[in-house]
């Protein structure tokens, strides 16, 4: 198309013509057969077929029809078809089919016209089967009376040469021949004297021969009727009458009159007009009155059909005779055919990306009327977008002037209008639907500019979390999008396994299961491609954002859970009320309100003697301790959190009332048998003897432990924890709320069932400031239902005598 466009600027700058100056001819008999040899048109046209075929060689006549064949493999014109002259051309002299060669990149036209020559394939033609003449008698030797001549479609030596009589007659010869305005005549010539009373009536044939070769003949029977005295023949007033008519006129319009007068009276001087022949294809469009002559129509005439028409109209007296003239009727054109448009070429849909100056049609116009009325011009009504220009005499090329948008506009519809100079004009209007083809220019835009999505932990795997959406502007192929994770996520957003989108619809899914406990949030990025070639894409980041469920209990990390035995609480029976006994410390893995924990006292061997802080997890006592309690206490606190639903855990605690260390008897988890009793009793009685010295031993011990524990908290706080206390405990104890801390050490004979047990006061005077709270007050704490301890419960949880590592020196706050 580039080089096309050079050579239309060329041309157009030199002013040269796209077409050859002089035509290509070339001449064609008649009736060939199909595919018969008519040129060698690439070598006349100064081409090679390969250049023809490239250049999309193609035949266009003005009038559609395709004679010819044009054959790009060979370069050679052949017949396409049947061709009669007779049909193409009437009775014209010359036969000449012009047409087009039409060649693209660059355009050019060669002008071709073919002479079809005349053979001789029709024979002479006489109107009617025979003619009947009556003849008086006293008709003079030397008379003529007129024949028709023989009509013969050919032309030139192959129409009709030669007429003679069969049988040879001897009243009778034919004498032919050309009048001065060129007529043609054929007259029967008396050769002597007729004698009814001899011969009333004879017969012969005239035949006509035309110089083809071979020659072809066509024959008329002559009958010949001798009359009486009848001596006078009509005669026309004109041997040629003339008139014009408009095509328009109706049916019944009188075109004109014919006059043929007769000196003879009475009978053969009646005159009758018929008309005998026409010499034109419509020879049923005209009627004659035969009294008066006149000659009208039978039908609407087409000047495009037939520009003029002849006829032989003979006027007969009654007596027998006759005369012939000729009449001309010329059809006077009249605007009543609107332009036609043929397209010759036409592309659509025409890509997107189509550069300005791009042929897209290519058609002629033309009209059958003429002079003023078959002038025609054409107007594009939108050229905003696409311009016509005039291409070679009655072509158009429609092509584009400037850039194309699919997305804007996907469809144009071109009304081309041509318009003919006749009063008033007709018109006719053409569309051109041209489709816009899609060019993947438009890549993918997502609907939102990022995605934030929520997933509950423990979720199932490849659960739907939501969806990501692009749309892409292009069709086809240039508008399916797919998704897909993008590889590289850069080192401050790392690849998540966790995570997957659908390629046709974009659903992200969550692979597996995942734990808000270790991971709260991740992002990745998601991109949308095109299936364009080159594909276009985009990228668009996606949040997941993990909501924390419930799934963690309450971990009880004081006091540890897992010792044994279970270490116990000092209580003095000397404490009051809301005396701080223990606190119940417990984390729990989740977060929000699934972390917020509640204490509650589930069970214990005297419910109403303790109580627990709701918030706070501190047990206490609920009122001074009695005479009637038992030593040794058993409480099962419960932590709930506050989820939904609630998980919860249980934490088992131990008290033993305390009035002074010398007279503790641990209580036993079952029942002794007899031996076991035999020897408690013996070990009683020990303890009694021993009582003083063990005092003392305490009492040193004491004095030793409060010498360390104040060296101890003066280079920092320490808290004295069980084995199992876990080292987030510290953290809590150091900001928890027990109001005091303190100190207690638990001296016991090995392999006794008597202890010793001596409560020290509190150590919170060498305690730094920083490191006590004050603690909830009773007013703070919260009851729950409680279930007394069975004796089983009660019973201690080792029989025999607890062994000193069983308790350890406790500092809690």
């Amino acid at each position: 198309m580039a080089l096309a466009r050079q050579v239309l600027c060329v041309c157009a700058l030199l002013g040269l013509p796209l077409a050859r100056a002089e035509p290509i001819r070339y001449s064609v008999a008649e009736e060939a057969e199909s595919g018969s040899l008519v040129g060698e048109l690439a070598e006349d046209a100064g081409l090679t077929p390969a250049q023809l075929s490239a250049r999309r060689a193609r035949l266009v006549s003005e009038d559609g029809r395709q004679h010819f064949r044009f054959e790009p493999a060979s370069g050679r014109l052949v017949v396409a078809g049947r061709l009669d002259r007779e049909q193409l051309c009437a009775q014209s002299d010359t036969c000449m089919l012009p047409f087009e060669l039409l060649l693209s990149n660059p355009l050019q036209f060669f002008r071709v016209e073919v002479d079809l020559e005349d053979i001789n394939d029709h024979s002479p033609v006489f109107h009617g089967d025979g003619v009947s003449f009556k003849i008086l008698e006293t008709s003079e030797p030397g008379s003529f009376f007129p024949l028709e001549v023989a009509r013969d479609l050919d032309i030139g030596r192959n129409t009709v040469q030669a007429y003679s009589i069969v049988p040879v007659n001897e009243y009778f010869s034919v004498s032919y021949g050309s009048r001065a305005n060129g007529d043609k005549y054929l007259e029967l010539v008396l050769e002597k004297p007729l004698d009814r009373e001899e011969q009333a009536e004879m017969g012969f044939s005239v035949i006509a021969v035309d110089g083809g070769s071979p020659p072809r003949s066509g024959t008329i029977e002559i009958s010949i009727i001798i009359l009486d005295v009848n001596d006078n023949a009509p005669i026309f007033t004109q041997e040629r009458y003339s008139g014009n008519v408009l095509e328009n006129m109706p049916e019944g319009s009188v075109v004109l009159t014919v006059l043929a007068t007769d000196l003879d009276a009475g009978v053969n001087g009646d005159i009758s007009y018929q008309i005998s022949q026409t010499l034109s294809q419509s020879d049923s469009a005209f009627v004659i009155d035969p009294i008066t002559g006149e000659i009208k129509l039978t039908k609407p005439l087409d000047f495009e059909a037939a520009k003029k028409h002849e006829m032989i109209v003979r006027a007969t007296d009654g007596g027998g005779l006759s005369a012939i003239c000729k009449v001309l009727v010329e059809v006077v054109d009249v605007n009543d055919n609107a332009p036609e448009l043929v397209v010759s070429s036409f592309s659509s849909p025409l890509p997107e990306n189509t550069v300005p100056g791009t042929v897209v049609a290519l058609f002629t116009v033309r009209d059958r009327d003429s002079g003023a009325n078959g002038k025609i011009s054409c107007a594009l009504q939108d050229q905003l977008f696409f311009s016509l220009r005039p291409a070679y005499k009655n072509y158009y090329e429609l092509v584009t002037v400037s850039a194309l948008d699919r997305e804007e506009t996907p469809q144009y519809i071109l009304s081309v209008t041509a318009a003919d100079a006749g009063s008033p004009p007709l018109t006719t209007t053409h569309t051109f639907t041209v489709d816009i083809s899609d060019v993947n220019d438009n890549a993918p835009v997502f609907n939102q500019t990022s995605y934030t999505m929520y997933v509950r932990e423990n979720n199932v795997p490849t659960v739907f979390v939501g969806a990501v959406s692009a749309a892409d502007a292009d069709v086809g192929l240039n508008a399916k999008v797919t998704y897909s994770l993008a590889a590289e996520q850069g080192p401050e957003r790392p690849w998540c396994s966790c995570m997957s989108v659908n390629s046709e619809n974009g659903h992200v899914f969550v692979l597996r299961p995942l734990d808000y406990e270790h991971l709260r949030q991740t992002e990745v990025t998601v991109s949308a491609s095109d299936a364009g070639s080159p594909p276009l894409r985009a990228n668009v980041t996606v949040r997941l954002v993990v909501l924390d469920e419930n799934d963690n209990a309450p971990l009880v990390l004081y006091p540890a859970q897992e010792s044994s035995p279970a270490s116990s609480e000092l209580v003095p029976v000397s404490a009051e009320a809301g005396y701080l006994i223990s606190k119940v410390v417990a984390v729990d893995a989740d977060s929000g309100q699934n972390s917020w924990l509640s204490y509650h006292l589930l069970r214990a061997s005297d419910p109403g003697l303790f109580s627990v802080g709701l918030q706070s997890g501190e047990v206490r006592l609920r009122r001074p301790v009695t005479e009637r309690d038992s030593v040794k206490q058993k409480l099962v606190v419960l932590v709930r959190d506050n989820g939904k639903p609630p998980l919860s855990a249980t934490a088992a605690l131990s008290a033993l009332l305390l009035k002074d260390f010398s007279d503790v008897r641990l209580p036993h988890s079952s029942p002794a048998s007899e031996d076991q009793a035999a020897s408690l009793t013996t070990y009683l009685i020990i303890a009694l003897v021993f009582v003083s010295l063990l005092f003392l031993i305490s009492t040193a011990v004491l004095v030793a432990r409060k010498v360390c524990g104040r060296k101890e908290l003066k280079a920092g706080p320490v808290l004295y924890a069980a084995d199992t206390l876990q080292s987030g405990l510290a953290d809590a104890a150091a900001a928890g709320s027990l109001p005091r801390a303190y100190c207690y050490e638990i001296s016991l004979t090995t392999g006794s069932g008597n202890s010793e047990f001596r409560f020290l006061k509190p150590i919170l005077p060498s305690l730094p400031p920083q490191h006590c709270a004050v603690g909830q007050g009773p007013d703070e704490e919260q009851d729950f239902p409680v279930v007394p301890v069975s004796s089983e419960d009660m019973a201690p949880d080792n029989a025999g005598t607890l062994s000193a590592g069983q308790f350890n020196a406790l500092c809690f706050d």
